[in-house]
């Protein structure tokens, strides 16, 4: 539907309203249940899914299978269910 965005501008401008929206987000949730247990929570749970992402998009292109590129998650499940069935 759309295609890739080409501004550098623009990608900086949608990585750093992602940081604020995950920020805010995690605001809000502590702002309801101010608990260090639910931060620490929080933090490690960002920390694995920042990792997962960079396990997909990096590692399996660089290190697994060079010849594939992922477009989004829902490929990557794709790449997933078609290796398992080799």
């Amino acid at each position: 539907m759309f295609g890739d965005i080409q501004s550098v501008k623009l990608l900086y401008l949608k990585g750093f309203l992602f940081l604020l929206t995950g920020a805010v987000a995690v605001g809000l949730i502590l702002f309801e249940h101010p608990s260090v247990r639910l931060a620490v929570l929080l933090a490690i749970a960002i920390w694995c899914f920042a990792r997962a992402y960079y396990f997909a998009f990096y590692v399996i292109e660089h290190y697994v299978d060079p010849s594939y590129k992922f477009a989004g998650l829902i490929d990557f499940v794709k790449y997933l269910i078609n290796q398992r069935k080799k």
